[in-house]
């Protein structure tokens, strides 16, 4: 799946719903959390049903953050997955055994529908959570993984700056990675929206440490993350070259050859592979 950009939208507020699907992003988030005021959650609740009709119409996967209080937690997944959601964005999650509860809470309502397994997208904000973040993506439902960048900082009592937030961020990411799940995230904050130099070079410095997307809250900043962690033309002329040349090599019983003046083994050529694949997804999406 292709997830170079997640927009979120306040699951209450039809004016954005509706606009939603226009937007071109890979993936549109309902969020019944932070962006929902407390008297608006139930009605927002109950209208997931045709929001995530709304918002998926042009194809954008839709997931639902849900809320992270118990009280409130299962209710909003229980609607999510009955309103057709692909998947969930699970805030604040500290353990694994959180994750299990609300899987467990869903599979009797996912059977029941015939239906497939909800996804998640964990999100990593609690300064210790950091630390068990390669537990939490090791669960089965678990697609990826983010760092909550404003709550992490205010729970650390710091500012949400680009050097506050870079080591836990590729530490969640590392994380991700190490059980081959998505990870997302530029390492900054995504609050500042309206500088796109910044944007543009956070992404570029995130798509080199291997991010996968990134969430963002204002549609401005789809056009920048859907170019930005798609390969460029050069990279996948580059990786047709060093595979055609990796043929050669192959019938000349070659293993490791030098190729541009670099030495080409294994993991260079499994980069390449990756390059096209993710161009040939990227292009299908559209």
């Amino acid at each position: 799946m292709t997830l170079r950009s997640l927009l979120y939208v306040p699951a209450h507020l039809d004016r954005f719903i509706d606009k939603a699907h226009q937007r071109g992003a890979d993936a549109i988030i309902l969020d019944l959390e932070d962006s929902v005021p407390a008297a608006s959650k139930p009605s927002a609740r109950e209208a997931l049903a045709e929001s995530v009709r709304k918002a998926g119409q042009s194809g954008a996967a839709i997931f639902v953050r849900i809320n992270s209080e118990p009280d409130l937690q299962f209710d909003d997944a229980a609607a999510a997955c009955r309103a057709g959601a692909y998947g969930l964005v699970v805030p604040k999650v500290k353990t694994v055994e959180g994750l299990a509860r609300i899987a467990a809470h869903l599979a009797p309502l996912e059977h029941e529908a015939g239906r497939e397994p909800m996804p998640f997208i964990g999100l990593i904000e609690d300064p210790g959570a950091v630390f068990d973040a390669r537990t939490v993506a090791a669960h089965p439902r678990v697609l990826g993984l983010a760092l909550g960048s404003e709550d992490f900082a205010m729970l650390m009592g710091a500012e949400p700056s680009p050097d506050v937030l870079r080591l836990p961020k590729l530490l969640v990411h590392m994380a991700a990675k190490a059980h081959g799940k998505l990870s997302f995230g530029l390492l900054r904050s995504i609050a500042d929206y309206t500088d796109s130099g910044a944007m543009k070079t956070a992404i570029t410095e995130a798509k080199s440490f291997g991010f996968d997307g990134a969430t963002c809250i204002h549609p401005s900043a789809i056009m920048f993350l859907n170019a930005g962690f798609s390969p460029t033309e050069a990279e996948c002329d580059w990786a047709r070259r060093v595979l055609a040349e990796a043929n050669n090599a192959a019938a000349e019983n070659r293993g490791a050859f030098a190729f541009e003046g670099k030495m080409v083994d294994a993991p260079v050529l499994s980069r390449a592979r990756a390059i096209l694949a993710k161009a040939g997804r990227d292009g299908d999406h559209g």
